[in-house]
């Protein structure tokens, strides 16, 4: 009986699968736009329409076959899995335009596919090249990443029935108490940004192709860029402080978000996320002017506009950037890997520890200081904001934060020694991997067309790894696993 009802639960996900892919071709022909102008390029960019009529074959096929009741409820369990499959099938689906185009092999394209919707930004194709419609696909990508592929797409499939699906992303701002809602709330306000951010480049010098494109892949703190010199080809200040404002914006949590729209201005200011953010910026920046950019640059207002720029990409988790980082000494790198490993707030499109982790952690240090000069039976509560929500510090968020903390720093070790196996620099690896597994995009040339498919293969499970934060691949893989066992166990024994 258990086993039956088990192969109904898998039945809904992959049902569920199938209605993602069944829409997903929608977005794989959205690149084919920019041919509108530019026919020359229409015929490179078949590959598009290829892999459009493959997602929705495949879609098609399972939602026929697994026929799911509309408004199915699924748990956070079953959306744990539908978030892996979905994540891993996209990136693959993704990828294949690069491959039948002849741009990358299947391991370079895995990886350009995963840096994309993982919002990571390092790359390893010539934009200078590339046809301007895997320019344009490669930002459709980080900006649908940013967001979160699944709950974008599945929100008007699911409606009220996708709080597993919404949880399993890994999101704790519920901004309405209806999921559909909530994740049009986040549309409307990531599209309203992003369209604001097109404006702004517009009018600060960039093409409009350009501007599209960076704007997108700045609020979703992603950093691909059109340009091989990023941010920094284009030489303007006004260019980078769109850039800045846009790579602040995308690293604030949606939450957070929404109540500014809605003109909560206490909520706001009870969260603590930005004010750390702030405090973190206002103090790397002049270590970073003094320490290291000090000697590339004798102006101080070049050190400063730089320094500045590459503070908030790092801790942003964007990745753009307007200076080489290969001759900084080792001191600014280090500075920089913290910045990254550190990360944007959380439920925004930022990866690292985040913020509201990071604040958490310094009001359980006040707590337990506090705690030590009070008598033994004082009760002590701590509260902590997120968006209009407030929580108390509790034995439930304390673990999360040291699970967390522990999975990425034992992946962090091992990617970065991995990446010293290959004859990098330790300085160099533990950067390059910070970026990886922060989702970053910042480089010192370790990630190349020319890096061994082991490296790059490491890189690539950082960036998922990193994207997801571990539990949700874990917990879906642990399921996988059990139902596994479950499944095929009972049918050997049979």
């Amino acid at each position: 009986m258990f086993q039956n009802l088990l192969k109904q639960r898998y039945r809904l996900v992959f049902g569920y699968l199938g209605n993602l892919f069944v829409f997903f071709p929608v977005v794989l022909l959205i690149p084919l736009l920019y041919c509108i102008g530019n026919p020359d390029v229409f015929v490179q960019s078949l590959a598009f329409i290829t892999t459009a009529v493959l997602s929705f074959a495949m879609g098609l096929m399972l939602k026929l076959t697994m026929r799911v009741r509309p408004g199915s409820p699924i748990t956070i369990q079953e959306g744990a899995i539908v978030v892996l499959f979905s994540w891993v099938i996209a990136i693959l689906l993704s990828a294949l335009p690069f491959i039948i185009g002849g741009h990358l092999n299947f391991t370079q394209a895995v990886f350009e596919s995963t840096s994309g919707w993982t919002t990571t930004g390092l790359t390893l194709v010539d934009v200078e090249t590339l046809p301007g419609t895997f320019l344009l696909w490669r930002s459709i990508m980080q900006y649908l990443g940013g967001a979160g592929i699944a709950i974008i797409m599945m929100s008007a499939i699911l409606g009220p029935a996708g709080l597993g699906l919404y949880k399993a992303e890994g999101r704790m701002d519920n901004l309405v108490p209806n999921i559909k809602s909530s994740t049009r709330t986040i549309a409307v306000i990531y599209g309203s940004y992003a369209l604001a951010g097109v404006i702004m480049y517009r009018l600060a010098g960039m093409s409009f192709f350009d501007a599209v494109n960076h704007s997108l892949t700045a609020l979703a703190t992603g950093g691909f860029s059109t340009r091989s010199g990023s941010i920094g080809e284009f030489n303007s200040v006004s260019i980078e402080i769109i850039t800045i404002i846009l790579m602040l914006l995308g690293a604030t949590g949606f939450g957070i978000h929404y109540t500014l729209w809605k003109k909560n201005f206490r909520a706001f200011w009870n969260n603590g996320e930005p004010k750390l953010m702030f405090i973190l910026l206002a103090i790397f920046t002049p270590l970073l002017m003094t320490g290291t950019l000090a000697v590339f640059y004798s102006s101080g207002a070049e050190q400063f506009r730089h320094s500045l720029f590459q503070t908030v990409s790092a801790l942003t988790g964007t990745g753009f950037s307007t200076v080489d980082f290969v001759p900084w000494n080792h001191y600014g790198i280090y500075l920089i890997v913290l910045l990254m490993i550190f990360g944007g707030d959380l439920d925004s499109t930022s990866g690292g520890l985040k913020q509201y982790r990071l604040f958490a952690l310094i009001k359980i240090l006040w707590l337990e200081i506090r705690r030590y000069f009070l008598p033994k039976d004082a009760i002590l509560k701590q509260e902590i904001w997120k968006g209009e929500t407030r929580r108390y510090i509790d034995n439930s968020l304390v673990k999360e934060i040291l699970l967390i903390f522990s999975l990425y720093f034992t992946t962090y070790a091992v990617g970065t020694g991995v990446l010293m196996s290959y004859g990098h620099s330790m300085a160099f690896s533990a950067f390059e991997y910070a970026s990886a597994l922060s989702t970053v995009g910042l480089s010192v040339g370790i990630t190349a067309p020319g890096a061994p498919a082991g490296l790059l293969w490491t890189e690539t499970i950082g960036m998922f790894l990193g994207r997801l934060e571990f539990l949700v691949v874990i917990y879906a893989i642990t399921k996988l696993l059990r139902d596994g066992k479950i499944l095929f166990g009972r049918r050997r024994n049979a």
